[in-house]
């Protein structure tokens, strides 16, 4: 294991290679025998099952119920709306046939010609026809409103470029996808999502975002409105961590989605749609961990403490235990996950490599001198600092620790953004300042055709029109022409 550790990667070395080797190293995922799909291994998705299960949580408290749509899409069905297939088109993965048969030249098996289906079916990039295809069945009255649905699934949009969580063919999400009787509330469903978001962000990654506005060019295809919450990478590169999106009437058109109002009148439901994904794993990925490994934060890491002892003989490991066992429960009856790792297979100092790797918040070493002194060594990932405590109380010593380190991390994280943030007014500042990353606040004269033009010169994009940003007038820095607000650019994931 020390040997693992000093070969990974120094993030200034390479970043992106640290990444992809710290992904293999920490044990969260491989790459599978599938092109451009990867492994979930255990220890990855017990996060990411820690992610889902705070994220839906969160969903039901709001009035959101969970549901399934099948994986395969008609074809025609995502022709109906045609922003939407134009958006997805080159992304899909489509189904032509239903059998396979013998070869006859006796080289395994073909695709039976005769087996061709009707009508193809597209793998799901995403859910939004399918199910206001289904909502058609479901919706009549305006008592059959707010419908609030959401859906854990896996989608598969045909990479080129692939890089495990962050961008594969196939990966795991959630989409909520709600209908209302009024554009009001469909609008406010839509804020209070990337809201959520945010807060979920923030308070469970300790990641801090930026909660904004996509531009019309990079808005989801079919949306009015879609709004983003945007993180930096320790790259200064920036990730989009979440959307939600303001559907308007253009799925209930093309699926002629109608209600009867209180006045007995039929009108057009209003839809807005939701969702992250696994994505979000390479977020606390890039956001927190160092050149030992992962650092996880408190609040979503499968294993907040671990304790290891320390030991020469079964006769003191059974002594250790007797004192450990109690720490544990208490531990547990408190709600934090512990593992009291006695394993006699791997020595203590393959132990502290293993799980410093692995980035689990604060690491208890318990050993004879300890039980005589009556004390604990701790020590905390997010520092590496090793410190001596008391026994006695020890469970709320490592509450209160695992609540600072969550702090900790994301004041950290909200610092290196702070920092990496600058304001220009020139594009020939910008075109300099770009190069060194981070995200930049300039004006934009608000047309396609500069934002573009941006692109293709310095490859950044407008993450977003911030929210809560600076509304102060000025002149784009590319065309002089007047500006609302500074908005965001960044290079991205």
């Amino acid at each position: 294991m020390a040997k693992e550790l000093k070969d990974l990667t120094k993030r200034a070395d390479n970043y992106s290679q640290w990444y992809n080797e710290l992904v293999i190293k920490a044990d969260l995922a491989e790459q599978s025998a599938v092109r451009g799909c990867m492994v979930i291994k255990p220890y990855g998705y017990a996060i990411w099952e820690k992610m889902q299960q705070t994220l839906d949580r969160m969903f039901k408290e709001t009035g959101v119920q969970n549901a399934y749509f099948p994986l395969l899409i008609p074809k025609s069905f995502l022709c109906r709306e045609a922003e939407h297939v134009e958006g997805f088109a080159k992304e899909c993965a489509v189904v032509t046939h239903y059998r396979l048969k013998n070869d006859p030249n006796g080289k395994g098996v073909v695709v039976d010609p005769e087996a061709r289906l009707e009508e193809e079916l597209i793998i799901r990039p995403t859910s939004e026809t399918i199910i206001w295809g289904t909502y058609k069945n479901w919706i009549h009255s305006y008592r059959d409103l707010p419908l609030l649905i959401n859906q854990w699934a896996n989608v598969m949009r045909w990479e080129m470029r692939t890089r495990m969580f962050l961008r594969t063919a196939e990966f795991l999400w959630q989409e909520g996808h709600c209908a209302h009787a009024t554009e009001e509330e469909s609008q406010a469903r839509t804020v209070q999502m990337i809201n959520l978001y945010s807060d979920f962000a923030e308070k469970y990654m300790a990641m801090p975002v930026i909660k904004g506005v996509k531009t019309a060019n990079e808005r989801f295809a079919g949306a009015l409105n879609t709004y983003t919450i945007e993180a930096m990478m320790q790259d200064g590169k920036a990730l989009q961590a979440g959307t939600s999106h303001n559907l308007g009437q253009n799925f209930a058109k093309a699926f002629d989605v109608t209600f009867v109002n209180k006045d007995n009148k039929p009108e057009l439901v209003w839809a807005n749609s939701w969702g992250v994904s696994t994505r979000l794993m390479g977020a606390l990925i890039m956001t927190h961990s160092d050149d030992n490994g992962l650092v996880l934060p408190p609040h979503l890491a499968p294993i907040q403490v671990v304790i290891v002892p320390i030991y020469k003989n079964d006769e003191q490991r059974a002594r250790i235990s007797t004192h450990v066992e109690p720490i544990v429960l208490k531990l547990r009856e408190m709600g934090i996950s512990v593992k009291y790792d006695d394993a006699d297979n791997r020595r203590p100092g393959f132990k502290f490599a293993d799980y410093e790797l692995k980035g689990v918040p604060v690491r208890l070493a318990f050993g004879e001198r300890d039980i005589e002194n009556g004390t604990v060594e701790i020590m905390r990932r997010d520092t590496l600092e090793k410190s001596e405590a008391p026994l006695e109380g020890i469970e709320m010593t490592v509450r209160n620790l695992l609540e600072e380190i969550q702090d900790n991390i994301y004041r950290k994280a909200l610092k290196h953004r702070e920092e990496l943030t600058y304001t220009v007014d020139t594009y020939d500042e910008f075109k300099e300042q770009i190069e060194k990353g981070g995200f930049i606040l300039a004006h934009w004269d608000g047309t396609t055709e500069t934002e573009l033009k941006i692109k293709e010169e310095t490859k950044a994009t407008i993450r977003c029109i911030p929210l809560d940003g600076d509304k102060t007038p000025g002149k784009c820095m590319v065309t002089g022409k007047p500006s609302k607000q500074r908005v965001i650019f960044a290079r991205n994931y």
